[in-house]
């Protein structure tokens, strides 16, 4: 029996789907919205954490690496996604996610999903591909989405160099030169087109 935790913050899509996947015999379903997911990982120890990279209560990017469970195994990380949200598929990545299902697709797929990450196995949908190709074009730096996610926070400049251990004039630059690479207009609209991105 495979134990799936789904997390997604919309409790009607959560349950439906929730649902659905427990007509499937080899299935045992659980879900939790994101802010309880990470007490569900500790107390279920679930074999996948099939998860929405769409979070109500973060700022742009889902807690992934909470998902991961602080003791014993990690479950399989599988990903629910957007190709239109290259950050995001990134930073899954970067979690250590093994599966990535389209929003988009058929449920079936993520029935199959669900089995390949038990295994210890790969799945990506094909139509997530172009995504991948865009996340690997993100233009910011680390410390430029520090910077950043400080900002889309209502961080000043006083308080981002104060939290990040910069000077005024670092964090000044640092805006700067991310507005200069997102090709925004300024502060608020760096943060606009980095957000529906994903990459913030």
């Amino acid at each position: 029996m495979i134990r799936v935790l789904l997390v997604h913050d919309e409790c009607l899509v959560r349950s439906v789907l929730a649902e659905w996947l427990r007509r499937e015999p080899d299935l045992a379903v659980y879900d939790a919205p994101w802010r309880t997911a990470p007490g569900r990982v500790r107390s279920l120890r679930p074999d996948v954490c099939a998860a929405d990279l769409d979070c109500a209560d973060a700022v742009g990017i889902p807690p992934l690496a909470d998902l991961r469970g602080a003791n014993g195994p990690a479950p399989g990380l599988l990903v629910l996604a957007h190709a239109s949200r290259p950050g995001l598929l990134k930073r899954a990545a970067e979690a250590g996610a093994l599966g990535y299902v389209d929003k988009e697709g058929s449920p079936a797929r993520l029935v199959s999903a669900i089995r390949e990450v038990a295994r210890g196995k790969r799945f990506i949908d094909d139509s997530l591909g172009f995504g991948f190709l865009k996340a690997a074009e993100m233009p910011l730096t680390r410390r430029e989405l520090s910077v950043l996610s400080l900002a889309a926070e209502g961080a000043s400049v006083a308080e981002i160099a104060g939290s990040l251990h910069l000077s005024h004039g670092t964090v000044r630059n640092y805006m700067a030169a991310i507005t200069r690479k997102t090709g925004a207009r300024n502060r608020i609209d760096a943060i606009r087109i980095s957000q529906g991105e994903g990459w913030l």
